[in-house]
């Protein structure tokens, strides 16, 4: 049995559990496979196979593998092609199923992109023509999607170095306006919210020391402000209202409305016209339809009687 030595001298180091021979550098393992080998060599040449093995082995040597040339690859053969004629001649007459998906592009209805629908909210949403008359303009048209908004064109928020603005109700970079009634952050609107939702350019409107913001003219139609006069929200109108032919979504509100109700109070005073150019024959005749048609009282009375006598008959 080998024991177990550990290097404790200068210059030599050996592994731990590792059992050595007799030979330096050989581990007793190694050893004893070089005697077995060498055990069995010496039994296959006794038994004169040894000689036989080693032709075995050069025998069945794995060769080496020869690339071909690209002319004596194999051609690949092309498929069919889905409108070819059929070999089949049970199929032959048959029309070939297609079963590649047909995408049919949908016509856009462009009416559609014209139409605005605001649903009706707790009050009626009506304008006079004071309303009209508040409505903001501008001598030079406002770029949008630039001041205040990145390279790619959207709107940057910071909450630090922005400003609120009523309509978006989140501080936001660029130029915002100052009203000089109420000097309050209710006054400050974006340049593109100022000229999308009610037509002036925010330039124009610093500009003028006497200029009033929309929440103090009462036209503001931001969502908190249109439900505070139980009125639903509009969402984004401007495209639509561009296409109708508005300046603004302020513009469409107040004189759409206002065409509204004109067209009732103009039906109104045609129907009241009417009334007073019938002739004066044909409201009598109508009055006297009227009253015989309601019952007179010395005829209930006398209902009521004959109603009395016939129940004390059955009684009696």
């Amino acid at each position: 049995m080998h024991r177990r030595k550990r290097a404790r001298g200068a210059g030599e180091s050996y592994n731990e559990g590792t059992v050595w021979s007799g030979k330096e550098g050989v581990s007793g393992y190694e050893h004893l496979r070089d005697q077995r080998i060498k055990e069995n060599l010496e039994r296959m040449q006794k038994l004169g196979i040894l000689d036989l093995s080693r032709k075995m082995k050069s025998g069945t040597a794995p060769s080496k593998r020869t690339q071909r040339s690209p002319s004596q690859k194999k051609t690949q053969i092309p498929l069919p092609l889905p409108g070819s004629p059929r070999r089949s001649f049970r199929l032959k007459s048959v029309i070939p199923v297609s079963y590649s998906e047909i995408r049919t592009t949908k016509e856009r209805d462009s009416s559609k992109d014209h139409e605005i629908h605001i649903r009706e909210g707790s009050r009626p949403e009506i304008y006079t023509e004071e309303h009209d008359k508040l409505l903001g303009d501008c001598d030079t048209c406002w770029e949008l999607f630039v001041d205040g908004c990145g390279k790619d064109g959207k709107r940057i928020y910071d909450p630090m170095k922005g400003k609120t603005c009523h309509q978006r109700r989140q501080k936001t970079l660029g130029r915002h306006s100052n009203c000089s009634k109420c000097i309050l952050v209710q006054g400050q609107f974006c340049g593109d919210c100022l000229y999308m939702r009610y037509g002036e350019n925010v330039i124009e409107a610093n500009q003028n020391p006497n200029w009033i913001c929309p929440v103090c003219r009462g036209i503001c139609n931001c969502s908190i402000c249109r439900k505070g006069k139980g009125w639903r929200p509009t969402g984004s109108l401007y495209r639509k209202v561009l296409r109708l032919g508005f300046k603004s979504v302020a513009h469409y509100l107040i004189q759409t409305r206002r065409s509204q109700s004109k067209l009732e109070d103009s039906v109104t005073e045609t129907m009241d016209s009417l009334d007073g150019s019938l002739p004066s024959e044909v409201l009598d005749a109508e009055k006297s339809t009227s009253e015989f048609s309601e019952p007179q009282p010395d005829c209930i009375d006398d209902n009521n009687k004959m109603e009395e006598n016939e129940k004390n008959e059955v009684d009696a």
